[in-house]
């Protein structure tokens, strides 16, 4: 292993996931950038690439899809040569890659040495000799889980990497904010105070999907009982989800499906009064601008819950046929979350939303993972 306290100036990121999961990993690359005062690019996914131009700690991005990482549609092997070469071209002189602990870092590391990148840190549970030149030896699952905020910052402290502000953020522009607050005043009716409720239901996965007749009964009854405003949000291929929401919940209850650009959809996120969601970037966005969220937390990956946000977490059991079949995951999903919990009610999702809206500082951190797993013997 090389030394830690080398000095980089061109640093490369990889974090092939959803957006998320990008997010996520923004403290880590913060403390890249301040500890080494280096340019941040990330190679990311196209699902995971929107939120890239309000990353504060993000100079450029790298869009591709990756064939080891779970997307529609997979690259062919002229395309992979082309963004070898393009990598190359960077000049890099060291390559982060961020996981989470069921995913092996090789693939990206082995693209990584071919093209020439001098350091090469991650996380392996298998020896990668010359593939990585900072191998940091995976435990978890199998000794501790950390919450993903945490992993990244301990990965990227390998090469003398620390920031004292380890908060999740991302850059709005005013204007941004004074036209989504615009169209959104077109189509309801916000009030002097401009509070409003945001709920979220899409998810990437079926498998973290909540019903949309108990998201009509949440939105009908939270509406009934604070009054406020509650606008569906997506992307426009689930423009139907939200206006089958709307149709059933009635007054009060708005699609705004497909209507938002990515900078506006974070700009009515960061200024909410509240967010309900699944366990999706929508989350971790509500992090990044400190508006509280109910979380409907299907139990995946415990890592992920809101992180240094007022937030209530309602988890609840992914169906048997849904589950992945990665080994690791299976593992986590037996030594964790054996007992079966029952989709929350919705009188639950609105007592919570309540309780945030009322007492939010007064909320006790949720945390889903309270102990370490124990190793295997």
């Amino acid at each position: 292993m090389l030394p830690a306290n080398q000095t980089y100036t061109n640093v490369l990121c990889v974090r092939a996931d959803n957006m998320g999961d990008v997010i996520m990993s923004c403290p880590a690359m913060r403390a890249l950038k301040q500890s080494h005062n280096c340019r941040i690019t990330l190679l990311t996914s196209s699902m995971g690439a929107p939120v890239s131009p309000f990353l504060p700690e993000v100079d450029d991005t790298i869009v591709f899809d990756l064939p080891w990482i779970k997307m529609t549609g997979t690259p062919d092997a002229n395309s992979c040569i082309e963004l070898l070469e393009r990598i190359r071209a960077a000049d890099f002189d060291a390559a982060v890659i961020f996981t989470v602990y069921s995913q092996s870092p090789l693939p990206a590391a082995t693209l990584l040495y071919m093209a020439g990148i001098p350091v090469r840190v991650a996380y392996c549970r298998e020896n990668p000799y010359g593939l990585l030149t900072h191998w940091i030896a995976e435990k978890e699952p199998y000794s501790m889980i950390r919450h993903q905020v945490e992993r990244d910052l301990k990965l990227v402290a390998s090469i003398g990497a620390r920031i004292a502000d380890n908060s999740l953020r991302v850059d709005i522009q005013k204007s941004t904010v004074a036209g989504m607050l615009k169209k959104i005043a077109a189509i309801a009716t916000i009030g002097e105070h401009g509070k409003y409720i945001v709920l979220h239901p899409g998810v990437s996965e079926v498998k973290r999907e909540y019903p949309v007749e108990r998201w009509a009964k949440v939105a009908k009854q939270l509406h009934s009982e604070v009054g406020l405003p509650l606008f569906i949000t997506g992307i426009a291929q689930e423009k139907p989800l939200a206006e089958a929401i709307v149709q059933t919940a009635g007054a009060g209850c708005y699609s705004l499906a497909g209507l938002l650009s990515t900078a506006e959809w974070i700009a009515l996120i960061g200024n909410a009064a509240l967010i309900i969601s699944v366990n999706t970037a929508t989350v971790h966005i509500a992090a990044a601008t400190q508006t509280p969220v109910v979380v409907l937390y299907a139990l995946t990956n415990p890592q992920h819950t809101p992180w240094m946000v007022d937030n209530i977490v309602l988890p609840w059991s992914v169906h048997a046929g849904l589950k992945s079949k990665n080994e690791i995951i299976c593992y986590v999903d037996e030594l964790l979350f054996k007992k079966q919990l029952p989709l929350p009610e919705p009188s639950e999702i609105v007592v919570a939303a309540i309780k945030l809206l009322t007492y939010p500082e007064q909320m006790p951190p949720n945390v889903l993972i309270t102990v370490n797993p124990p190793a295997f013997s």
